[in-house]
């Protein structure tokens, strides 16, 4: 064991001492690199190149003891914050390697293989049908890592439900454009891109227990896709991009791509979050049969497609194809459009 320990310490220090850019070969249970997560979706490969990270293969940890296992855990834990250790993997979706992350292990079959720089809701998972029973853990004692509200004051101008004709599937907050907007739990940042007909720019960061946290309408985004944030720092400065009517955060916190209320989660009023983990059911996303109840817009005189796209945030082709018409047909007063 001891022989062990001072092998993985050696390579721990020849990693501190690696150049950013070289390759470094170090043994059949650990690989290094440079800093970043890319994601390629065309070629339906992930390059994974995160910096603080450790990969352990299964076997290797099978074939240790438990209390070897616990042993080899401790020193990882010892050097997390110092060493400068990376790693760089091309990802199959049959890979099973763990990466221990700020003291907590994540599968990378479930955390990787499904990967999106640009889809917020990659998964297709239709939460209807969620039959199952899920705790997720929402905070770790020990280690600790922490939670944070994505603003300092929390005023809900438009929370999470029903709005108007259609569902709103996050909470907005009233803000100052230029206030610092907040990471909810530490993650990597999926998403940071700029969506000029609805969330403006905005950021996605997948969280390690599986959720997923979404700010949209910010004024500047402070990261980039594959950066490694911790709860509480910032992911941009709040604005007014977008679809929006005025200074405001949009925010929204999802599971394989289905939101969830946010206030099951957090307490507003106390400023703190409900509990240590999350329990998902059935009755989690019971809102979608109302949310996806067929809505009309009934015309009006002076309305035009144009018009009815433009108050309903689609596009003249859907409502077009919603209801079987071309762009240069007449509308009649009274006429009942379908536009969700």
């Amino acid at each position: 064991m001891y022989r062990l320990i001072i092998l993985i310490c050696l390579i721990v220090l020849g990693a501190t001492l690696e150049s950013p850019g070289q390759k470094k070969r170090s043994g059949d249970f650990f690989k290094f690199k440079n800093k970043r997560i890319k994601a390629n979706q065309e070629e339906d490969s992930i390059i994974i190149d995160v910096k603080g990270l450790f990969v352990i293969d299964d076997l290797y940890l099978d074939s240790l003891e438990w209390k070897e296992q616990k042993e080899l855990e401790a020193l990882l834990k010892e050097q997390a914050d110092t060493a400068q250790i990376v790693l760089s993997y091309e990802v199959p979706i049959e890979v099973a390697e763990q990466i221990f992350i700020d003291s907590v292990w994540v599968t990378l079959k479930e955390y990787y293989s499904t990967w999106s720089s640009t889809d917020v809701n990659p998964y297709h998972i239709d939460g209807e049908k969620f039959k199952d029973t899920l705790r997720l853990p929402l905070i770790f004692e020990k280690p600790n890592l922490a939670w944070s509200l994505p603003l300092e004051k929390i005023e809900v101008t438009s929370p999470f439900g029903l709005r108007r004709w259609k569902w709103h599937y996050g909470d907005d907050f009233r803000l100052v454009v230029g206030d610092s907007v907040r990471a909810s739990f530490d993650g990597v940042v999926r998403i940071s891109k700029y969506n000029y007909r609805g969330y403006g720019h905005y950021v996605l960061v997948r969280h390690y227990n599986g959720l997923e946290t979404l700010y949209g309408h910010l004024s500047k985004r402070a990261v980039k896709v594959g950066d490694i944030i911790k709860a509480g720092e910032a992911v941009g400065l709040g604005g007014n991009t977008g679809r929006s009517t005025g200074p405001h955060l949009h925010y929204e916190i999802r599971y394989e791509g289905n939101a969830i209320d946010p206030e099951e989660i957090f307490d507003y009023e106390a400023l703190t979050i409900k509990a240590d983990t999350l329990e998902i059911t059935p009755n989690t996303f019971s809102y979608l049969k109302e949310a996806r109840k067929i809505r009309f817009h009934r015309v009006r005189s002076g309305d035009t497609l144009s018009g009815i796209a433009y108050r309903y945030g689609i596009s003249i082709n859907k409502i077009c194809r919603l209801n079987g018409i071309r762009r240069t047909s007449i509308l009649r007063i009274g006429q009942r459009l379908r536009i969700t």
